[in-house]
């Protein structure tokens, strides 16, 4: 019985993995014109790829290399060590919300989410979900407590609970029990739910920092509906 049910998951997993294949496809059809005017975006206003590639850990600590639009300046990586100490995250991650090695134009897209677009290319390639613990650099990923081991028994995703959730604004104990909440809740329905979340999410997040990013405040909308 317990062979049987195995089974079961395995197609389960095998079939929802075709679906998730075949509309990341679709996605990223649709999104070429974005992808497009993004491109021009990020290379006329700074030097650099477009592509911006970082090993990762995946499903089982497997490593691979995760897709982003590049937000950062070129050297991004060589001045990290230079700002360590304006870590605003604890545990064993780095971030800053306002990081300072973000180009203008990257900053919108890293606040907005648009960066990950490039992720897409991830879930066709069988490296991620997209619902799903979000995954870490190796460096990070090594020193993740064994107590929350679990979050790498499942692909990690373009989006997740935690995110959803505010992420910067959470902990790292915090995050790590979001994921591990993911992991014994997973469903079809529960990865929908989370989608459906992450949509109005970002398209939240696309607004309010597009009015930041040509410079009209909550103020001057009021105004201008007023």
């Amino acid at each position: 019985m317990g062979k049987t049910r195995r089974q079961n998951q395995r197609l389960d997993f095998k079939s929802n993995n075709l679906l998730e294949k075949f509309i990341a496809l679709i996605i990223l059809f649709l999104s070429l014109p974005l992808l497009v005017i993004l491109f021009l975006l990020v290379k006329i206003t700074s030097k650099g790829p477009f592509i911006f590639k970082q090993k990762r850990l995946g499903k089982d600590k497997k490593p691979f290399f995760i897709y982003k639009i590049r937000t950062m300046v070129e050297n991004a990586e060589k001045l990290k060590a230079k700002i360590k100490h304006r870590n605003e995250a604890d545990g064993p991650v780095f971030k800053i919300a306002d990081d300072p090695r973000y180009t203008k134009v990257g900053k919108f897209l890293a606040k907005t989410g648009l960066d990950e677009l490039p992720q897409l290319i991830n879930i066709l390639k069988g490296e991620m979900s997209f619902v799903g613990p979000r995954p870490l650099p190796v460096e990070e990923a090594l020193k993740v407590p064994k107590k929350y081991e679990k979050r790498f028994s499942v692909l990690p995703g373009i989006t997740s609970l935690w995110v959803v959730k505010g992420a910067y604004h959470h902990s790292f104990k915090n995050w790590m029990i979001d994921d591990l909440e993911y992991v014994k809740n997973k469903s079809f329905w529960y990865d929908l739910k989370i989608g459906f979340l992450t949509t109005i999410f970002i398209i939240r997040l696309i607004f309010i920092n597009l009015l930041k990013f040509i410079g009209i405040s909550w103020r001057g909308v009021y105004f201008l509906l007023g």
